[in-house]
């Protein structure tokens, strides 16, 4: 039987490939994010099983407004949404704005959304997957610490849904091409030099990525729940 599968930040990059698998897979698919043209390209892109959905998921007020448009059952959530803020400058205004924007993009952009529908999820057999980072592990300032925090509250998470059957996971992905999340930075010099940091030589791929998230919602990983899954070909080893 098809599942109803929320995938956020699904437009783009490991959202749109982990969206690719499951409609591949014959799921029903809702794609979240904030751009419309970039959804519904992606949705017409990826066929009939997928539907794209407009929502700010920072803003509570839009995921409240939103939830009338999500399966009244949701068997897999996956938490994808997330950037770096890019506010530079020194003084306190401009720290406040860089990790106040980290913080809204990469937590409450998952928290909300979470809890909000969390009664939604199927009871003995619902997945959550909410993407990370190796920032989480390495640092990185004000993202890292975002990140950080996710793994914290998904413990917390694990914890709640455990007792219904359903499990929460983190996928914390190293350095990966194919998505917006580098820019013009991830240029050849700067993909030579993370890629010569992880134990195989090379950056990762959204697919690679988008397959760690499948098996966690599969009905194999059902004993799996309150882990941190690293996807990252050994880069926070070889640091």
């Amino acid at each position: 039987m098809a599942r109803n599968v929320v995938v956020t930040g699904g437009g783009t990059g490991i959202g749109y490939e982990v969206a690719r698998r499951f409609a591949d897979a014959g799921e029903r698919v809702v794609i979240v994010g904030r751009r419309r043209a970039v959804l519904e390209q992606a949705a017409a892109d990826l066929g009939a099983n997928v539907t794209p959905l407009v929502c700010d998921l920072a803003d509570p007020d839009a995921v409240e407004a939103a939830l009338g448009e999500l399966p009244e059952q949701i068997d897999v959530l996956v938490n994808n949404a997330g950037s770096r803020e890019t506010v530079i400058g020194g003084g306190p205004h401009a720290l406040l704005a860089r990790w106040r924007g980290d913080f809204e993009r990469n937590v409450l952009t998952v928290v909300l959304l979470t809890e909000s529908i969390r009664d939604r999820l199927t009871p003995g057999s619902g997945r959550v997957v909410t993407i990370s980072s190796i920032a989480a592990l390495r640092g990185a300032g004000s993202f890292g610490a975002a990140k950080a925090s996710l793994h914290a509250w998904n413990h917390f998470l694990a914890a709640q849904l455990g007792t219904s059957g359903i499990t929460a996971n983190i996928v914390a992905p190293g350095t990966v091409a194919g998505t917006e999340f580098f820019g013009p930075r991830l240029d050849e010099a700067e993909v030579s030099r993370r890629a010569a940091r992880t134990l195989l030589g090379r950056i990762g791929e959204t697919g690679e990525v988008a397959a760690a998230v499948h098996f966690l919602a599969s009905p194999e990983a059902g004993f799996i729940t309150g882990e941190i899954l690293h996807c990252n070909g050994g880069e926070l080893l070889g640091r």
